[in-house]
């Protein structure tokens, strides 16, 4: 027996080497996450995140701005929003940077059957749910003020806003309630595919285009972290492919792991053809955002930040060339 105990004590030592090593190996990375359709890659980063020698640990949100407050308190390494949340952010103080854009799109305007809503002039005199400070937001006030439309959540303006959860929006319209909303996917396909909501319009043409969902990381992972930010973004751009190539493996995640077979496959397609999966954000997109915010006041920002002083995307760039993508 004593023979065998510096063997028993080698092996137990190889194997706290080993241990040791792989969790050195797959490092931990915090992600903030929102639970909607095109949010669906940036989740299933966890799920691939092993073979990227990573850990993932995802905090799925309510809305944009608590990703925001749980990075400022230094709880997270990296979030996803839509863009108007990490613009507000960042003017807030939030030390983040845009690395990414993950989803383009991702909204529309649903009415009420038979209201004869059939363009955005048709709300003049309704009531129009919307999440109060997400990109639905500022797209709705931008297409009103196009057509030449005041707005308040307060009785007055030709239309009256009213201010509700993602979640409570479609109930909403459903009960009657509410005229209209702008709504996110996959819940404005859902209202329409259950009959209780038409399409009025995808609101992309105002200067904003489509708005484009960023990944954001905080400015002490970005630049002391280096090499696991770099790690990630890899993973990020491979579970991205992954879900643009496959759509099958996409739905499967989303409908079943996401969203517990609550949504349709038709409810994931059309939300999906209209928030298809992307990489890409440019300092520009983010600019015109941050102008149109300033104009609309939307964020209420004192002093708005300059987008090419924090949109990064050289880390995207180095791993799109890694594999081989455009």
């Amino acid at each position: 027996m004593p023979k065998s105990l510096p063997k028993f004590r080698l092996l137990v030592l190889t194997a706290a080497i080993a241990i040791a090593s792989t969790a050195q190996a797959q490092e931990v990375v915090r992600l903030g996450n929102l639970k909607f359709a095109h949010y669906g890659a940036v989740s299933y980063i966890k799920e691939i995140a092993p073979k990227c020698g990573l850990k993932v640990e995802e905090h799925i949100f309510a809305k944009g701005p608590d990703v925001m407050q749980a990075i400022l308190a230094g709880e997270l390494d990296v979030g996803a929003t839509a863009s108007e949340a990490a613009i507000s952010g960042r003017a807030n103080g939030a030390p983040i940077y845009v690395v990414a854009g993950f989803a383009k799109g991702g909204a529309r305007l649903v009415a009420r059957p038979n209201e004869g809503i059939k363009s955005i002039k048709d709300l003049k005199g309704k009531k129009v749910g919307v999440t109060r400070g997400g990109i639905h937001e500022v797209l709705l006030i931008a297409e009103l003020a196009q057509a030449g439309l005041t707005s308040s959540d307060r009785p007055g303006k030709d239309v009256q806003l009213v201010f509700l959860a993602f979640a409570d929006l479609n109930q909403a319209l459903m009960g009657k309630n509410l005229d209209a909303i702008m709504q996110s996917e996959p819940q404005s396909s859902q209202a329409i595919n259950k009959g209780y909501g038409v399409e009025v319009m995808k609101p992309y043409d105002t200067a904003i285009g489509e708005p484009v969902r960023t990944l954001v990381m905080s400015e002490k992972f970005y630049n002391e972290k280096r090499p696991l930010a770099q790690k990630f973004m890899n993973c990020f751009v491979q579970a991205t492919k992954t879900f643009i190539d496959n759509q099958a493996v996409a739905e499967k995640y989303v409908r079943e792991s996401m969203f517990k077979n609550q949504i349709t496959k038709d409810d994931f397609e059309d939300a999906i053809s209209n928030s298809p999966y992307s990489y890409d954000v440019t300092a520009e997109h983010i600019q015109i955002t941050t102008d149109i915010m300033l104009k609309t006041g939307v964020g209420r920002m004192s002093k708005p930040p300059v987008a090419r002083d924090w949109v990064k995307t050289d880390l995207l760039d180095a791993s799109k060339k890694s594999l081989g993508i455009k």
